[in-house]
């Protein structure tokens, strides 16, 4: 019986969260995976094969393509406009990585999802790291969006971010902890077939490796590429 719903997109936070979800809380819930016509489609490959691995037999894929033009600013859906470095995006408060509104959009459709179950809780990966340039993963966000769904009369919904204050590093190391095979996630934000090494989530994934003394299992276009010296 379905008791949660997750936002699964395939990148290492979500996936780590699934599977913290099930393994750790016992928990059965219903994933949510959108297509926004998003340059890193390739996650969209990855959550379907962790819902497949985790027995997962609620996973909607929500194709999103005619919100394009709402998202035509970011850099993660522009093909005019190239995803920065993790150097060009440090002191961004809000950088072209960040999509208008999308959490809110993602989380408003997910609440729709879980009335129709008829559960109240809702799982997102938002972490600390995410807070340096988007404002739908901060505390505050999350907490007045909650007084929001709390209106709800007859299913009191609540969204909740369990790794909200945890660090990227925190996140691998749980991770591993409970088996996650991170081959099977993607975080680059560029459509290639390997990782770029440079983009803002590619250097928190390579850092947070480095800081757990593992070598991240994906390829990268350049082998040398180290751990972004900004990210901490």
């Amino acid at each position: 019986m379905i008791n949660a719903i997750i936002i699964v997109s395939g990148g290492m936070d979500s996936v780590t969260l699934l599977h913290y979800l099930i393994k750790k809380k016992q928990m059965t819930p219903a994933l949510l995976t959108f297509v926004y016509n998003q340059k890193h489609k390739k996650e969209i490959v990855y959550a379907k094969e962790q819902a497949s691995l985790l027995k997962c037999t609620n996973h909607l894929v929500l194709d999103l393509s005619l919100l394009k033009p709402l998202f035509s600013s970011s850099s993660l859906v522009s093909s005019h406009i190239q995803v920065p470095g993790m150097t060009e995006v440090t002191g961004d408060p809000q950088p072209s990585t960040y999509v208008p509104n999308r959490n809110m959009i993602f989380l408003s459709l997910a609440v729709a999802y879980a009335e129709n179950f008829g559960v109240s809780d809702i799982y997102y990966g938002a972490q600390k790291h995410d807070e340096y340039g988007y404002w739908d993963t901060t505390s505050d966000f999350l907490e007045l969006l909650n007084h929001v769904y709390g209106l709800n009369r007859k299913i009191k919904v609540q969204v909740k971010a369990p790794f909200i204050n945890y660090s990227k590093t925190d996140i691998l190391k749980l991770g591993i902890s409970l088996g996650v095979d991170y081959s099977k996630t993607w975080s680059c934000y560029n459509g290639e077939s390997l990782a770029c090494g440079v983009c803002p989530t590619c250097a928190e994934r390579l850092k947070a490796f480095f800081n757990s003394g593992i070598k991240d299992p994906l390829p990268y276009k350049n082998e040398k590429n180290s751990p972004h010296p900004l990210i901490q």
